[in-house]
């Protein structure tokens, strides 16, 4: 028996009526050719590793230089569609401009995040610089100052000065605990305890330390804070818990602290290719060339891996002829 024909629904009744399935209509994507979606896909990425990975400032800044590098490099090609070959001319371009080993391998190190990050968002099926490698580890002996050069280096500020005491406070506190310069920038007045000799400083990844402090540092510390620090910080316009200031009562910065070191240097009569971390580089020579342990060492220069402090081993050569003059069978 045939089915009855359904009445059709009167105009203005409640009765729905059923249609297809629900289509979900996306906006066109934006096309990642030229030289505008770079910076947009930067910008991405940078926000990704601040609030995803919780890195340090000065990583974030260092990822955003060597992206800008990439970026002069590209001059507006999709970095979507390089390949490993191109990732590689872009290493070797680096390397013409005369950057290090070292940095370069940091170069290609970002480059992987980068390109991690481009194929979580769905950007890339496969990750071109997944394979560029590293280039050999540089180990190269860092360059160190003799302990009379520090000497000469730390006494070079003038004591009868404000700056100067600051700034003996400062070139102490570098060659004592071996700190890097956005490490001693970032010492606040509670990290440090002068009476049990030690400070507290917060290093890459944000990994907290105790490094000690020596005698002739506790009282270049002890003096600053005594006579200048006050003053220095009653001119910023907010209390301050930051050891080291500058004149205007600000939190002296990692750029200052160069400018610090380069002058002492000169006034010193001590070449001018000195920087913050040759100081760093000395306090671990000298420890090691006085015989202290190398996982010590390794703990106070906040070093991850055991094969980066073993670089000051070869540092002592006079050192280790002497040994072999004195004890070697067929001296």
């Amino acid at each position: 028996m045939p089915k009855k024909s359904q009445p059709a629904a009167e105009s203005g009744s409640t009765q729905r009526v059923r249609r297809g399935p629900r289509k979900i209509v996306f906006d066109e994507a934006v096309p990642l050719a030229g030289t505008a979606a770079m910076p947009l896909l930067v910008d991405g990425f940078l926000d990704h590793v601040r609030h995803e990975r919780a890195l340090a400032p000065n990583t974030l800044q260092a990822y955003r230089r060597d992206l800008a590098d990439f970026t002069t490099w590209l001059k507006g090609r999709d970095c979507t569609r390089l390949s490993a070959s191109d990732l590689g001319d872009y290493l070797a371009w680096l390397h013409a401009r005369g950057l290090s080993r070292t940095s370069v391998n940091r170069h290609a190190a970002s480059l992987r995040t980068f390109y991690r990050y481009l194929q979580l968002e769905g950007w890339l099926q496969e990750s071109p610089a997944d394979l560029v490698g590293g280039g050999r580890p540089d180990f190269r002996v860092p360059g160190s100052l003799s302990v009379s050069q520090v000497d000469r280096l730390l006494d070079a500020p003038d004591p009868s000065s404000q700056r100067g005491i600051r700034d003996r406070a400062v070139l102490e506190v570098l060659y004592a605990s071996g700190c890097r310069a956005s490490e001693v920038s970032g010492l606040k007045l509670a990290d440090t305890h002068l009476d049990e000799g030690f400070c507290t400083c917060l290093g890459k990844g944000s990994k907290e330390r105790m490094v000690p402090l020596g005698r002739r540092a506790q009282e270049a510390i002890r003096s600053w804070c005594r006579s200048v620090r006050p003053v220095f910080m009653a001119r910023a316009h907010t209390p301050v818990g930051w050891l080291l200031l500058s004149s205007r009562g600000n939190r002296l910065s990692r750029i200052r602290i160069w400018e610090i070191v380069r002058s002492a240097a000169a006034e010193a009569g001590l070449p001018d290719d000195i920087h913050p971390h040759m100081l760093r580089h000395s306090f671990a020579t000298h420890l090691v060339s006085g015989g202290t342990d190398l996982r010590h060492v390794q703990e106070m220069l906040g070093h991850a891996s055991i094969a980066t402090t073993q670089r000051y081993t070869h540092v002592d050569s006079d050192r280790l002829r002497s040994i072999h003059a004195r004890f070697h069978p067929r001296r």
